[in-house]
């Protein structure tokens, strides 16, 4: 026991209310009786990216605008890797102008800023103002399609293939209600800041052209916002082909869901089907914290340290999807720590995980780290620890 999980401690947590019941990807729910009509449905919970339910969620299909929820994804990586700024002006190509379907009317030659063009898309889903996006990261909407595709591959979207940054109708323009959900998944849990674009019932831009400056409003195409608690995006779509489609995202208490529908026949189908979906899963699951980043859960040897020991502390706290149709149950965690580890430490270093149990089962790690840092220790420092384990 002088090695790795030598020093392993068993505790068991008692929870009041709920216990872990965790749902592997794999495992949908299939003996649930959720009504959906539309021909593919996925229900996703955004934080681990478990499926809760779905219906046909691989089956390619036309996504009209919801191919959008890519374009802001790539819209705000540029900018968080400084290649465009917020400020930037955009100027309108022709063929961004031409674009036609929902638009902002956008005339070539306009100047608008980067901010007001990603309002443009969240809000209004507006084809001229994601072409004209496109354009601008990548030079033309074909090499912004490229690094569509790109990141459809690193997101692992199987069943997606973009032709254009607006969704308008294409053949070979395709993807799936789990590939939509797995870009909403990217988009709302690496730059939640779009909700307060994607919550925004009407607004307005101000158009800037040789007729001079004029008012046109916007109003949000997602109207889920304005009547479902808790309801704060995505992105619609809709095209004669595609029918209707809605990436819906809602958060209650910490629990963030994501629920997309393809081919909805209607509007007020898309939007109860992804209201149903939601409301199974707040009525079902929730979320559960494991112990708060930075709490102290050992001590560990330090050989040859100064001083001779390090605390280890909990690098980051564990989310875990919990299912509240079991109660009283007991969550065991244990921690594998090593006996001693070697001088030098620096604060933050990895010196072993603490394991989350349920019913045999493994169910999530997280990392212990040094709590400080701990210097080699000099001759005359180990000659005292020397002593000082003698006698």
């Amino acid at each position: 026991m002088k090695k790795r999980l030598s020093m392993m401690l068993v505790f068991i947590l008692f929870l009041n209310i709920f216990s872990f019941d965790f749902v592997k990807g794999e495992e949908t729910n299939k003996d649930i009786t959720l009504e959906i009509e539309s021909p593919s449905a996925v229900l996703m919970e955004a934080k681990s990216g478990k499926v809760l339910y779905e219906k046909n969620m691989n089956e390619k299909r036309f996504p009209a605008s919801t191919t959008k929820i890519m374009t802001l994804l790539l819209i705000y990586e540029a900018v968080e890797k400084g290649q465009i700024s917020w400020d930037d002006k955009v100027v309108v190509s022709e063929h961004a102008a031409s674009m036609g379907g929902s638009q902002v009317f956008l005339e070539p030659n306009e100047e608008q800023t980067v901010a007001t063009m990603t309002k443009c898309i969240a809000v209004a889903s507006a084809n001229d103002a994601s072409v004209a996006m496109a354009e601008h990261i990548a030079g033309s909407e074909e090499e912004f399609v490229k690094l569509m595709n790109e990141k459809a591959k690193e997101l692992g979207m199987k069943d997606t293939h973009f032709v254009n940054a607006s969704g308008l109708h294409d053949a070979d323009h395709v993807t799936s209600a789990y590939d939509i959900a797995l870009v909403s998944r990217a988009l709302i849990t690496k730059y939640p800041e779009i909700h307060k674009l994607t919550t925004i019932w009407q607004d307005h831009i101000i158009h800037k052209t040789r007729r001079g400056e004029e008012e046109f409003g916007l109003t949000n195409t997602n109207n889920l916002i304005k009547w479902y608690p808790g309801a704060n995006g995505l992105k619609t779509g809709f095209t004669p082909e595609s029918m209707y489609c809605l990436s819906g995202t809602a958060e209650r208490d910490g629990l963030s869901l994501i629920a997309v529908v393809m081919g909805a026949k209607s509007k007020q189908a898309r939007n109860s089907e992804v209201a149903k979906m939601l409301n199974y899963g707040f009525a079902n699951f929730t979320i559960i914290k494991g112990q708060p980043a930075g709490t102290v859960v050992g001590t560990v040897e330090v050989a040859k340290g100064n001083p001779d020991t390090v605390e280890g502390v909990i690098k980051k706290e564990v989310q875990l999807l919990v299912n509240k149709k079991l109660a009283n149950e007991k969550i065991e965690f244990k921690l594998e720590l090593p006996e001693s580890i070697q001088a030098p430490v620096t604060k933050g270093m990895k010196i072993g995980e603490i394991v989350y149990i349920f019913k045999g089962k493994e169910i999530a790690r997280s990392d212990i780290v040094a709590a400080t840092d701990v210097k080699k220790a000099g001759f005359k420092e180990m000659v005292n620890s020397l002593l000082k384990n003698w006698f």
